[in-house]
């Protein structure tokens, strides 16, 4: 339903930064939230952080070091990651939330996922 191609993930020290992206493209139909979540090894993907409209939530780890934001023109959500920590090592996605109809959704609404992209915090 929609292409999600992220970007910026990689190795870097405790205490550094990094900047994730995800631009959507190819759906026919509109965004509403939009947002990014991770998966460490053996554990559940959670939330990282969301932004729908001017409404942003972030999980309680992250909350003064990250901070999400999306350009509607472009379509593209970003992830800035201050100070960062090992235990923010995973992979994160990105996530779309999509307005469809109601024949694809009773709901109206439909997530889709990007495939991920890897951040390692280590020495």
């Amino acid at each position: 339903q929609v292409q999600l191609a992220e970007s910026g993930g990689g190795l870097v020290q405790p205490g550094g930064s990094l900047r994730l992206s995800c631009a959507a493209s190819g759906s026919r139909w509109s965004v509403n939230a939009m947002g990014w979540y991770r998966q460490a090894p053996g554990k559940e993907r959670e939330l990282v952080a969301r932004i729908d409209g001017s409404i942003t939530i972030y999980a309680d780890s992250v909350k003064g070091r990250f901070t999400i934001s999306r350009d509607n023109a472009k379509n593209t959500v970003y992830l800035q990651m201050n100070n960062l920590k090992p235990e923010d090592t995973a992979v994160y996605y990105c996530n779309v939330n999509l307005a469809v109809p109601q024949y694809l959704r009773a709901d109206g609404r439909m997530d889709c996922w990007g495939e991920g992209t890897l951040v390692t915090v280590s020495s």
